[in-house]
């Protein structure tokens, strides 16, 4: 097990992000550009730490970092089931998005849908809807409940996970803080009431970790200078503990 730090949110370098360590950072010289010219070449050096190292768990200052951890999970041959913990449903289109927001559809992209030049650029075959969990989510724009309702993608609730662990082959967990309940995860940028706590998370982060199939983990990390950050990575810190174990 490897911890790294990807200190990027849409391809804009960061000033601080709290992290386990030991742990190693990637942060590349991005080219001038675009945010997906950006981020396609912050996620290539992504997947090459992704290929070269086992069980990699990965913090980013976002859920677009995943598309990077799953494309160096390809370059090995790993082609997991997707566990995605996030309170948002992470599935618009720039079709169905009311605002255009890049940090609103990893998920969709993942999947093939809308925008697929990141894909394209890091090498990333789409995930089928049927190899994909969506977990906690209850924040949904309109367009973006409607294409998960005529989605394959599963749909569960924290507390559901042990029902619905992929049944066979290997998983790749993507966890936004954001899914525990601002209560007890404060310093996220878009909280969303009525969540789980993070005892419940926990149980569902160490259930999947007790399958021995866990290839890699990202992690949505809290914002360290909004009000609450110390209490929010603590609480990042036990739900990530049962990955780290053998850190």
């Amino acid at each position: 097990m490897t911890v790294a730090s990807v200190p990027f949110a849409l391809g804009e370098r960061l000033d601080r992000m709290a992290v386990p360590g030991p742990h190693e950072t990637i942060a590349p010289t991005l080219p001038t550009g675009t945010p997906l010219e950006r981020m396609a070449a912050l996620f290539r050096s992504v997947a090459d730490f992704v290929a070269t190292h086992d069980d990699p768990v990965v913090f980013a200052g976002d859920c677009m970092a995943s598309i990077g951890i799953l494309a160096g999970l390809e370059r090995k041959g790993v082609l997991p089931a997707v566990s995605w913990f996030d309170a948002h449903g992470d599935f618009n289109t720039p079709e169905t998005s009311p605002s255009g927001f890049l940090g609103g559809m990893p998920l969709a992209m993942i999947t093939g849908r809308g925008d697929r030049r990141l894909l394209e650029a890091v090498g990333l075959t789409p995930v089928p809807d049927e190899r994909v969990f969506l977990v906690g989510a209850r924040d949904l724009d309109p367009g973006e409940a409607e294409a998960l309702d005529g989605s394959g993608v599963g749909r569960l609730a924290v507390g559901e996970v042990a029902l619905g662990v992929p049944p066979e082959g290997s998983i790749f967990i993507h966890l936004d803080v954001d899914v525990v309940d601002p209560a007890e995860m404060p310093a996220v940028d878009y909280p969303s009431g009525g969540g789980p706590d993070v005892a419940v998370t926990l149980a569902a982060m160490t259930r999947l970790a007790a399958t021995g199939r866990v290839v890699a983990v990202s992690v949505a990390a809290p914002n360290p200078d909004l009000p609450g950050a110390a209490a929010a990575d603590a609480a990042t810190r036990r739900l990530v503990a049962p990955f780290l174990a053998g850190a």
